[in-house]
Protein backbone atom coordinates (compact mmCIF):
# COMPACT_ATOMS: atom_id res chain seq x y z
CA UNK A 1 0.00 0.00 0.00
CA UNK A 2 1.31 3.62 -0.81
CA UNK A 3 2.20 5.89 2.34
CA UNK A 4 0.70 8.59 0.95
CA UNK A 5 -2.65 8.65 2.47
CA UNK A 6 -2.78 5.12 3.96
CA UNK A 7 -5.46 4.80 1.35
CA UNK A 8 -5.22 2.56 -1.47
CA UNK A 9 -4.84 4.80 -4.53
CA UNK A 10 -6.33 3.62 -7.98
CA UNK A 11 -5.52 5.34 -11.86
CA UNK A 12 -7.98 4.82 -13.86
CA UNK A 13 -6.93 5.12 -17.58
CA UNK A 14 -9.27 5.44 -20.81
CA UNK A 15 -9.94 7.26 -24.05
CA UNK A 16 -11.63 10.17 -23.67
CA UNK A 17 -15.59 9.88 -24.73
CA UNK A 18 -15.07 12.86 -26.64
CA UNK A 19 -12.43 10.93 -28.64
CA UNK A 20 -13.95 7.14 -28.77
CA UNK A 21 -15.23 5.58 -31.23
CA UNK A 22 -18.26 4.21 -30.02
CA UNK A 23 -19.74 2.40 -32.66
CA UNK A 24 -19.75 -0.82 -30.87
CA UNK A 25 -21.49 0.55 -28.36
CA UNK A 26 -25.20 1.39 -30.45
CA UNK A 27 -27.27 3.82 -28.33
CA UNK A 28 -24.75 5.81 -26.39
CA UNK A 29 -23.22 8.87 -26.46
CA UNK A 30 -20.16 10.22 -25.49
CA UNK A 31 -22.22 12.13 -22.48
CA UNK A 32 -23.66 8.57 -21.57
CA UNK A 33 -20.64 6.92 -21.24
CA UNK A 34 -18.66 10.03 -19.71
CA UNK A 35 -21.38 9.66 -16.94
CA UNK A 36 -20.65 5.86 -16.79
CA UNK A 37 -17.20 6.46 -16.05
CA UNK A 38 -17.77 9.85 -13.73
CA UNK A 39 -19.84 6.51 -11.62
CA UNK A 40 -17.05 4.31 -11.26
CA UNK A 41 -14.79 6.68 -10.10
CA UNK A 42 -17.15 8.06 -7.71
CA UNK A 43 -17.70 4.21 -6.88
CA UNK A 44 -13.75 3.27 -6.53
CA UNK A 45 -14.01 6.28 -3.75
CA UNK A 46 -16.75 4.63 -2.27
CA UNK A 47 -15.22 1.45 -1.67
CA UNK A 48 -12.37 3.54 0.35
CA UNK A 49 -9.81 4.17 -2.48
CA UNK A 50 -7.79 7.43 -3.47
CA UNK A 51 -8.71 7.94 -7.39
CA UNK A 52 -7.47 9.99 -9.86
CA UNK A 53 -9.12 9.51 -13.53
CA UNK A 54 -6.69 10.07 -16.75
CA UNK A 55 -8.73 10.17 -20.10
CA UNK A 56 -6.54 10.92 -23.30
CA UNK A 57 -7.14 11.52 -26.64
CA UNK A 58 -6.18 9.13 -29.35
CA UNK A 59 -2.72 9.85 -29.69
CA UNK A 60 -1.37 13.67 -29.67
CA UNK A 61 -0.98 13.67 -26.02
CA UNK A 62 -2.02 10.62 -24.97
CA UNK A 63 1.56 9.71 -23.60
CA UNK A 64 2.63 12.98 -21.83
CA UNK A 65 -1.06 12.89 -20.05
CA UNK A 66 -0.44 9.54 -18.90
CA UNK A 67 3.18 9.73 -17.93
CA UNK A 68 1.72 12.96 -15.92
CA UNK A 69 -0.74 11.03 -13.93
CA UNK A 70 1.57 8.35 -13.43
CA UNK A 71 4.11 10.67 -11.53
CA UNK A 72 1.17 12.19 -9.80
CA UNK A 73 1.95 9.80 -6.68
CA UNK A 74 2.61 5.89 -5.98
CA UNK A 75 -0.54 4.32 -7.10
CA UNK A 76 -1.79 0.56 -6.09
CA UNK A 77 -3.66 -0.35 -8.95
CA UNK A 78 -4.17 1.05 -12.61
CA UNK A 79 -6.75 0.32 -14.10
CA UNK A 80 -6.86 0.62 -18.25
CA UNK A 81 -10.15 0.86 -19.76
CA UNK A 82 -11.48 -1.23 -22.64
CA UNK A 83 -11.74 1.63 -24.40
CA UNK A 84 -7.98 1.26 -25.11
CA UNK A 85 -7.46 -2.38 -25.11
CA UNK A 86 -9.90 -3.68 -27.80
CA UNK A 87 -10.35 -1.32 -30.78
CA UNK A 88 -6.94 -3.24 -33.11
CA UNK A 89 -6.49 0.54 -34.18
CA UNK A 90 -5.25 1.04 -30.81
CA UNK A 91 -3.17 -1.38 -29.98
CA UNK A 92 -0.16 0.77 -30.12
CA UNK A 93 -1.53 3.43 -28.24
CA UNK A 94 -2.26 0.41 -25.65
CA UNK A 95 1.25 -1.00 -25.48
CA UNK A 96 2.41 2.39 -25.26
CA UNK A 97 0.49 3.56 -22.15
CA UNK A 98 1.01 0.00 -20.51
CA UNK A 99 4.97 0.26 -21.14
CA UNK A 100 4.43 3.73 -19.39
CA UNK A 101 2.94 1.88 -16.62
CA UNK A 102 5.41 -0.62 -16.01
CA UNK A 103 8.43 1.49 -16.29
CA UNK A 104 6.89 4.54 -13.95
CA UNK A 105 4.41 2.23 -11.41
CA UNK A 106 6.13 -1.42 -11.29
CA UNK A 107 4.17 -1.84 -8.10
CA UNK A 108 1.16 -0.85 -9.46
CA UNK A 109 -1.56 -3.98 -10.13
CA UNK A 110 -2.60 -3.54 -13.55
CA UNK A 111 -6.12 -4.16 -13.80
CA UNK A 112 -8.61 -4.65 -17.06
CA UNK A 113 -12.23 -3.55 -17.05
CA UNK A 114 -14.51 -4.70 -19.87
CA UNK A 115 -16.78 -1.78 -20.32
CA UNK A 116 -17.47 1.86 -18.56
CA UNK A 117 -19.68 0.19 -15.79
CA UNK A 118 -17.27 -2.55 -14.19
CA UNK A 119 -14.41 -0.09 -14.16
CA UNK A 120 -14.61 -0.03 -9.53
CA UNK A 121 -14.89 -3.73 -10.02
CA UNK A 122 -11.72 -4.37 -11.84
CA UNK A 123 -9.66 -2.17 -9.28
CA UNK A 124 -11.45 -3.37 -6.16
CA UNK A 125 -11.05 -7.48 -7.34
CA UNK A 126 -6.80 -7.10 -6.98
CA UNK A 127 -6.80 -4.07 -4.04
CA UNK A 128 -9.42 -6.31 -1.53
CA UNK A 129 -7.62 -9.37 -2.35
CA UNK A 130 -3.90 -7.97 -1.77
CA UNK A 131 -3.11 -9.02 -5.22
Amino acid sequence: MTEHSGKKSVLAIGIDPAFADLSAMPGFTADMVRAYLDSQINRIAEFGYDVESCLIDLGDTAEQVVEQALRLKPFDCVVIGAGLREPPELLLLFEKVLNLVHVIAPGARIAFNSNPADTAEAAHRWLASGG
